[in-house]
């Protein structure tokens, strides 16, 4: 529904990291481009007990929760499907379906296999989709974090590289060693 594809940069802040492993806890932060008509999109990811604040728009005694997903825009919140606060709620109609509804991604596979429609996570969506999440991981990077102190890593999808930080390049290519070519 977003249509979001590569992001322009990324940028990402953790608990102590080392070459070894990644960290207990971070925030990565993605800026996503304009899409057509629609505007650009600042996405963040928290995991491992990092959280956003608590929005100002729920109610007493309404529960956060400490994992979904909590959108913010220009005229409301959600969190997960309910429109924050209740109050707004009643203020929205009932969006029009703008995605085919799934039988579930087993079966669309299975269809997609059979020479059936592309399933709805092919790898057209999901390969986009894992670049994104990948450029994380790179941002994350203990030999990177001292020389990223609140540094944004700029993407370029089309050449596959970070344009402001030739070392964090190293990460993206491998070489494979005899036999294990692809």
């Amino acid at each position: 529904a977003l249509k979001l594809e590569a992001p322009l940069s990324v940028e990402a802040a953790c608990t102590l990291v080392n070459n070894e492993t990644y960290p207990v806890a971070s925030r990565v932060t993605y800026q996503f481009g304009a899409r057509g008509d629609m505007p650009p999109v600042k996405m963040h990811w928290y995991d491992g007990g990092m959280r956003p604040p608590r929005p100002d728009e729920l109610g007493e005694g309404q529960q956060f929760g400490d994992n979904g997903t909590l959108f913010v825009g220009d005229d409301g919140k959600m969190l997960g499907y309910t429109v924050i606060p209740e109050s707004r709620r009643r203020e929205f109609g009932k969006p029009p379906k703008v995605l085919e509804r799934s039988p579930g991604h087993h079966q669309e596979w299975i269809e997609a296999c059979k020479g059936g429609k592309p399933a709805g996570s092919n790898f057209d969506h999901a390969g986009p989709l894992a670049e994104a999440v990948l450029l994380g991981n790179v941002a994350l990077r203990a030999d990177l974090k001292s020389k990223l102190t609140r540094t944004r890593l700029h993407w370029d999808s089309e050449k596959f590289e970070f344009t402001n930080m030739p070392e964090a390049n190293q990460y993206l290519r491998r070489d494979y060693r005899e036999g294990w070519s692809l």
